[in-house]
């Protein structure tokens, strides 16, 4: 049985029991079952792990101790930015925990032409912290140790327009592009994979891109749902280049 995971915002310390969060305790308590002199760990989302042991549940609480820092790291050598083109609530929960699990450093949902979701102002702040949550849950999981940024969604064009002078290797999913990742070289820095909608990009938008420096890559002779593209570009670049090898 692999030991329980909770994430637990920084700081933590080992140097005097830790009471877990209210949302982690009731999870421990109630959900896990948990006893006293049980193993779990905790990470802070920035990188730190620590083991310890349940010494305490009463109520609502649960405490622990003899805290340790546990020196891991799960991180993937690339930095990828997946730029995910807005789908329908359930496909976009998906993409961004399939993403945390692949190892994506950050998320940036676009809005384009062809979105099917189009999000208010409020209704995109309380998405933002859904989509945290679920980072929060992938990653206790998967075990990483770092949470991806989820970045607030913008329109297409605004963020093109703000990546054209940004540094590192730029990619744009087509089914129809001439070329496949494997024939490009490694990329230094950040690589950004840009995913459409359901529909496809329109021919202004995968113009716009690859005028700003994206290239265009396809994945295979099969047009895949956008879902399944995100997660297959992800799991090719950490193949060619990242911790698949």
């Amino acid at each position: 049985m692999s030991i329980p995971r909770f994430y637990c915002p920084p700081p933590l310390s080992v140097n005097a029991p830790f009471e877990l969060p209210p949302a982690a305790a009731h999870h421990a308590s109630r959900v896990l079952r948990l006893r006293v002199n049980d193993v779990v760990q905790l990470f802070d989302g920035a990188g730190i792990e620590l083991h310890g042991i349940i010494c305490e549940i009463s109520g609502k609480r649960v405490v622990l101790g003899k805290l340790q820092v546990c020196t891991v790291n799960r991180e993937s050598p690339l930095h990828i930015v997946l730029a995910q083109a807005m789908c329908s609530s359930e496909k976009m929960d998906w993409v961004v925990q399939k993403a945390t699990e692949l190892g994506a450093t950050e998320i940036q949902p676009v809005q384009t032409q062809r979105s099917v979701a189009k999000l208010s102002a409020e209704r995109a702040e309380k998405r933002i912290e859904h989509w945290h949550s679920v980072t929060i849950a992938a990653c206790e999981q998967c075990g990483r140790n770092v949470l991806p940024k989820v970045h607030a969604p913008q329109e297409l064009s605004a963020w093109l327009a703000a990546m054209r002078d940004m540094p590192g290797s730029k990619f744009i999913l087509l089914p129809h592009a001439a070329t496949t990742l494997h024939e490009q070289p490694q990329p230094q820095g950040t690589i950004t994979l840009l995913i459409g909608p359901e529909g496809g990009f329109s021919e202004d938008e995968a113009q716009l891109a690859q005028q700003i420096g994206f290239i265009p890559i396809r994945l295979g002779a099969r047009v895949l749902r956008t879902e399944t593209a995100a997660m297959a570009g992800i799991a090719t670049l950490q193949t060619l280049w990242g911790d698949f090898k």
